[in-house]
This record gives C-alpha cells, structure tokens and sequence, in this order.
C-alpha cells in the first residue's frame, strides 16, 4: 500500500506542550480507529510551525478523510515515490 506525507501547518507547533501533543494524537488514533485499517499512522516530525506526519493509505482521499474527522489541517499531501536512506548509495 502506498506511502504518503502529509505537511500540517499549525503554527506553534515545535511549542506544543507533551499533554498537548498526547491529545492530538489521541485524537488522531480515535479517527482511524473509526476508519479501520486500510489507513495507518507510521509517525510525525514536529518543527516550529509544521508536523509532518507519514501514513499508510490506499489514496489521498482517505488521507483528506482522516484531516477531516480529526480537525486538524493537511496542507500538502504527497505520494511517496520511492524511498532512499545511505545503503541506496552502495548499489
């Protein structure tokens, strides 16, 4: 199944507090919960007023879906082509 990253703009965002960034998350897993398991949450990065977050989903849709429900933003949501790390460089 495809890969995504999905860019959230939420200003403040490298401020939120552990509690705060516990709640969001918990809101997230409630939703795809409700959704079932075509869509899974790999993990997220949070920078100053970004969170960029990787999913598993069978399209863009479903990952608009899970925005939608959670009420969080998903600006920017791109398919992942391929994945390189330092042993693509040892071919």
């Amino acid at each position: 199944m495809p890969k995504f990253v999905i860019e959230r703009e939420i200003p403040g965002a490298g401020k939120l507090s552990p509690e705060e960034l516990q709640g969001i998350s918990q809101t997230s897993c409630n939703v795809l919960r409700s959704m079932g398991p075509e869509i899974q949450w790999v993990q997220s990065y949070v920078t100053g007023d970004k969170i960029y977050c990787v999913y598993i989903s069978p399209d863009e849709e479903t990952i608009r879906e899970h925005a939608r429900q959670g009420g969080f933003p998903a600006n920017c949501v791109s398919k992942v082509a391929t994945i390189i790390d330092p042993t693509t460089a040892e071919g």
